[in-house]
Formats: structure tokens, C-alpha cells, sequence
């Protein structure tokens, strides 16, 4: 009986097949593992909202802080609301990477919501300040404290600096308000360029 002959072009088939299934496999799996991540992501920060404003609602009606998880290390301070586009979200004290990750932060030593100088307010650009692309000159912002005081603010600019650039002056005259945010906002990397929405206090 004959051998059978199988042309070398027929064994390196055979070899390059499966690893090409593996390499699809692995590429799939990676695929997965990025997605899940991303709605992760996008579901933790729609659940923490959700407890953050039922514990503001809370601190308003006993004035005391309330923290939104027993093991949490900040607590809401403000609700921001934007009434033309429909978005608000509550603020954290503190805008540690630990906090921004649940909400917006109030920036440690800048003023609070109403008081003279200037409040700032840092967030992501993919989650909690995603909107703040839509925000424009004119519109208004109306910021709730945890004391119940509630004040109303007119966005006065828009603009793109670098982090270390970004001219804030927490000890502004006047009562003005700086919302902030990584920028541009369909990156997928951090970068020094921050986008803010300036305001000040409506009369």
C-alpha cells in the first residue's frame, strides 16, 4: 500500500486553524471583558446617585451630615441641577479619586454654593459631567445646599485649559461658580486639559 501524501501547504492549514480560533477567542474575551466593564461602570454610578440622593434628602431634613454607605468617607453636600437639558446630580464633599468615582465633588477650600468667591465642582467627562458638554452660555444652574438653601446661577463661559492654567481664583469677588471637567470628553485617556463652565449668581 501507497503512503499517503499530504502537501506541506495542507499541514501548515492544519497548524495556523486553531491558533487563529485561539487568537479570535482571546480577542472575544478581551472584547467582553471591556464591555462589562464599561456598563460597570455606567451602573455603578447610576446606583450611587441613587443612594446619595436619598442620603441628601436626608441631611436636609435632619441637618446633619449623611453618609450614603456605612464604609464611605465623604457625604452629599449639594444637588446640582441644570432645568433647560433636564440633568443634576448630587455633589460629594471632597473631590478625592475616591469620591469622583460615586459623584461630582465640592473641591476642598473653594467656597460653598451661594457664599462669596467661588464654588467649584469637579467630575468625569464620561460619567457624572457628561453633560456638561450640552450646558450653554445663559442657561441656568440651580445648586441646593445640605442647609435646604437654594441658589440660582448663570452660566457666564465656557472654556479649555490646562489643569495647572485654569486661572480659578477661589477668592473671586462676587459669588461665582466653576464646574470642571477632563476634556476633550471622547477621549479614552487622562490628559492635562480641563473644561469648565463658568457662573455667577443670578439677583
Amino acid at each position: 500500500m501507497s503512503a499517503i501524501i499530504v502537501p506541506a501547504s495542507w499541514k501548515g492549514r492544519a497548524v495556523i486553524r486553531p491558533a487563529v480560533r485561539a487568537a479570535m477567542a482571546v480577542m472575544a474575551l478581551a472584547g467582553l471583558l471591556l464591555f462589562s466593564q464599561g456598563i460597570w461602570i455606567h451602573a455603578k454610578a447610576i446606583l450611587a446617585q441613587v443612594l446619595l440622593d436619598r442620603a441628601f434628602t436626608q441631611s436636609i431634613q435632619t441637618g446633619e451630615p449623611v453618609k450614603p454607605w456605612s464604609w464611605a468617607d465623604t457625604w452629599p453636600v449639594a444637588r446640582i441641577e441644570f432645568p433647560r437639558i433636564g440633568e443634576s446630580a448630587i455633589a460629594l464633599h471632597g473631590a478625592s479619586g475616591q469620591a469622583l468615582a460615586f459623584g461630582p465633588g465640592h473641591v476642598d477650600h473653594s467656597a460653598e454654593a451661594g457664599e462669596n468667591g467661588t464654588a467649584v465642582y469637579a467630575a468625569h467627562r464620561d460619567t457624572h459631567f457628561a453633560f456638561l458638554k450640552q450646558v450653554q452660555i445663559g442657561d441656568t444652574i440651580r445648586i441646593t445646599r445640605r442647609d435646604g438653601k437654594a441658589f440660582t446661577y448663570r452660566v457666564s463661559g465656557k472654556s479649555v485649559v490646562r489643569w495647572d492654567q485654569s486661572g480659578i481664583d477661589t477668592n473671586a469677588r462676587g459669588k461665582n461658580l466653576v464646574l470642571a471637567t477632563c476634556w476633550p470628553f471622547n477621549a479614552t485617556t487622562s490628559g492635562p486639559m480641563r473644561y469648565l463652565v463658568t457662573a455667577e449668581i443670578a439677583e
